[in-house]
């Protein structure tokens, strides 16, 4: 079965961590000193399990008051297809609502707007690199 939460004990985040390694580090050659950053200490993550195996993570920061960011969603690449995307976006933007933020901003990889999009995301600002990566800002009103 698979799931989606919050990371609450530190094999989660260790899950969490190893599938962004995976995604971004291996997959798209990111950096490992970008990709685990100053903001996993106070960021809160979110993994997702099939079964017991770790398929996906993100996590959440709160830059200014009122604010979202979502940053470093990844889903393992034989998973993708399968709206795990949409589950772990369900996920932030409930933990985001329920802590009583009302904008979710994200800066997506511009392959990936089209999924945004379909979550009502809006495009914020032109095309920019980041790890060497084109991205978009984008964000929703919750």
């Amino acid at each position: 079965m698979i799931t989606a939460k919050r990371v609450e004990t530190e094999k989660e985040r260790e899950d969490a961590f190893l599938i962004r390694q995976k995604v971004f580090v291996q997959e798209q050659d990111v950096p490992v000193d970008l990709e685990l950053d100053e903001h996993d200490q106070s960021a809160i993550h979110f993994v997702a399990y099939d079964g017991e195996e770790p398929i996906g993570a993100g996590r959440i920061r709160v830059p200014e008051p009122g604010i979202s960011k979502v940053e470093r969603v990844c889903i393992l690449s034989q998973y993708r297809g399968k709206h795990l995307g949409n589950l772990m976006m369900e996920k932030m933007e409930f933990y985001a609502k329920e802590a009583g933020l009302k904008t979710v901003k994200l800066n997506a990889q511009s392959y990936a707007i089209p999924f945004y999009e379909k979550l009502h995301y809006k495009i914020t600002s032109p095309e920019f690199l980041d790890a060497g990566i084109p991205h978009r800002a984008m964000q929703k009103e919750l």
